[in-house]
């Protein structure tokens, strides 16, 4: 089948790991100081190791590959649940160890490595319960979304100004809690959300969408996008706009 899938361009990766750390499918390994995609069958196609890459050597493609095999991504994390790498989590780390832990002129993957020892040694400790991030998938951002992925089906569509998440303090628990979440800046980023939008809720069984925005002028547009996105799709899906205040209140 043809699909969305990602591409690593390996005359631009360091090695550093941090996509592979990022991919929770664990469809990335790093092998012989390089990213490598093992899994294809594992990659989900929404790319959380794109934002995560420092070198930009990973992008989309579509192209010919295996379906998405959920399942089997639950049995290999299952199966190897009590088997860390050599370092605790990091594949930054297990690559460096695995190159005999000579030290590297790589700045980059040094930094990776550091910062990973840094990560795993703060999340060694539970945080407080209140703070639970409900962010169900990456990316985020309505222009790296995929237009079409597993995580839509039969979901509730959150579509947010990013600054929304800065001014409602609620916005996890109250708005992101078992929905999708789709944020971007009409006023930041020179695109038409509507285009993705509309790709969106007609290629997935959206089943409603809360709009959140911000009272300033400029928020129009991405609920002019919401809007036209539904139009466009040709479905009947409910829609609720709620308007969020500069001091961080619901109007």
């Amino acid at each position: 089948m043809k699909r969305q899938i990602i591409k690593i361009d390996e005359a631009k990766c360091n090695g550093c790991g941090m996509c592979a750390n990022a991919c929770h499918e664990g469809a990335i390994k790093i092998i012989d100081g390089k990213a490598k995609l093992v899994r294809e069958d594992f990659c989900d196609g929404l790319g959380d190791c794109l934002p995560a890459c420092p070198e930009g050597a990973i992008t989309f493609e579509t192209r010919e590959a295996p379906a998405y095999d959920e399942a089997a991504v639950k049995r290999a994390k299952e199966e190897s649940a009590p088997n860390e790498t050599a370092h605790g989590c990091c594949p930054a780390l297990e690559s460096f160890a695995d190159r005999g832990g000579e030290a590297s002129s790589d700045k980059a993957l040094d930094g990776a490595a550091d910062k990973c020892a840094g990560d795993c040694d703060n999340n060694s400790a539970a945080g407080p319960a209140e703070y639970v991030s409900r962010l169900k998938q990456w990316p985020c951002q309505i222009k790296l979304l995929p237009p079409k992925a597993p995580v839509f089906d039969g979901a509730d569509l959150l579509i947010a100004a990013d600054c929304t998440a800065y001014a409602y303090a609620g916005m996890h628990e109250e708005f992101m809690n078992g929905r999708i979440t789709a944020i971007g800046c009409p006023k930041l980023d020179a695109v038409d959300y509507s285009e993705k939008l509309t790709d969106i809720i007609k290629e997935n069984d959206i089943k409603s969408v809360t709009l959140l925005r911000m009272v300033v002028p400029c928020c129009g547009g991405i609920e002019r996008a919401a809007r036209k996105a539904i139009e466009n799709s040709g479905k009947d899906i409910p829609i609720q706009v709620v308007t969020v205040s500069t001091d961080g209140k619901l109007l």
